[in-house]
């Protein structure tokens, strides 16, 4: 019994001998794996040195919590004896549509005409324009052939009207050229938000350093100003507002008082009862008008501190810097990946590719042979 547990069964065996055998094909054919690895690896070289440099910058933000400012704006509230005041903590836009933001073309024509200057020269030029003379690969002029051959037979048939240049886009009538400067522009920055922790990591890509960091810090600038004139819209609006209402009790409030004291120096020595009640009359109107006007500035501060309490503060975690090394192309893992895909091929070929192709070859010679 226990030899028989010992004893490896057939098919262990035939698993063993079929594995020694497809080893000792790829031992026999070593040098002809190795000189496809050599292949491989001086692609790669070619590859990953005909790829331009590019550099990413990433910047982190941490957005504040909007629980203390709801708290301190009711606080203020409640002294002021404005205690109905309510505030909700839900925000309509938060972290998570940062990205959406950053991707749409409004946030994009922000950044199209911004001036920057390469680390190498000393001229400034728009970013769109930067971007048209950013270098590509040979491969990339190759793929972008076809796509270039169908631009110039189609601007052959146009009517020349894109041709115009125009220093701000309209945005609901983009020419080609316009929509693909956009559209490289979107494509150069992302935003990944963590809906847990509120962080926002921004990164920007580009063929130089010194453009990537410039570009990622506005990129910043004008995300914290496009997000604060969100927040800060509807109390804006509404401090606008009572503002109208302010002055209004105020010249109304002051008309009175200027009545109320003329009236009073006119009538000094006059002890009719119609002057005694025209005076108290006057006196209770002016009451009523201070309190207004007390009011009214009262809820104009509130509301003053309320498009402060909305302004929503970024703590930046990790500022833009200018990159020192390169981001891509990643010339080891490209020689690596090129490497292994030649040995896997040449592998492939010679366990399966070459018997198949000479079953091929002879089941064709034997139908032409019939």
């Amino acid at each position: 019994m226990e030899q028989n547990l010992n004893t490896p069964s057939p098919q262990k065996e035939e698993q063993e001998i079929d594995l020694l055998e497809l080893f000792g094909k790829l031992w026999k054919r070593k040098k002809s794996i190795a000189k496809a690895v050599g292949y491989g690896a001086l692609i790669g070289l070619v590859v990953a040195f005909s790829m331009p440099r590019e550099y990413t910058v990433t910047v982190t933000l941490s957005p504040e919590s909007g629980s203390s400012s709801s708290s301190g704006l009711m606080g203020m509230a409640s002294m002021l004896g404005l205690g109905n005041i309510s505030v909700s903590n839900e925000d309509a836009l938060n972290v998570s549509l940062f990205p959406d933001i950053m991707a749409s073309t409004p946030f994009a024509l922000e950044l199209y005409g911004m001036q920057v200057r390469p680390e190498k020269s000393d001229t400034t030029l728009a970013l769109h324009r930067f971007m048209e003379g950013q270098r590509k690969s040979w491969f990339g002029y190759l793929f972008a052939l076809p796509g270039m051959a169908v631009g110039g037979v189609m601007s052959l048939f146009g009517d020349g009207d894109e041709k115009t240049e125009r220093e701000i886009p309209d945005p609901f009538h983009l020419t080609r050229e316009e929509e693909k400067s956009l559209m490289g522009i979107k494509e150069m920055m992302s935003a990944e938000a963590d809906k847990t922790t509120g962080i926002t990591t921004i990164s920007v890509t580009l063929q130089d350093p010194v453009v990537a960091a410039v570009v990622a810090d506005s990129v910043v600038h004008k995300l914290q100003a496009y997000i604060t004139a969100y927040r800060t819209k509807k109390a804006t609006e509404d401090f606008k507002y009572q503002e109208m209402l302010y002055e209004k009790a105020k010249e109304e409030y002051y008309q009175i008082q200027k009545e109320y004291a003329a009236f009073q120096d006119r009538n000094q020595l006059v002890t009719l009862n119609a002057v005694k009640v025209e005076g108290e009359r006057m006196e209770t109107q002016l009451k009523l008008a201070s309190q207004i006007y007390q009011q009214a500035a009262t809820q104009l501060e509130l509301l003053r501190a309320k498009i402060q309490e909305d302004k929503p503060v970024f703590a930046v975690v990790e500022p833009a810097t200018v990159p020192l090394k390169p981001s891509a192309p990643r010339k080891v893992l490209i020689l690596i990946g090129f490497m292994f895909l030649a040995f896997v091929g040449s592998a492939a070929w010679i366990l399966f590719g070459k018997d198949l192709w000479t079953d091929i070859k002879n089941e064709l010679k034997q139908q032409q042979s019939r």
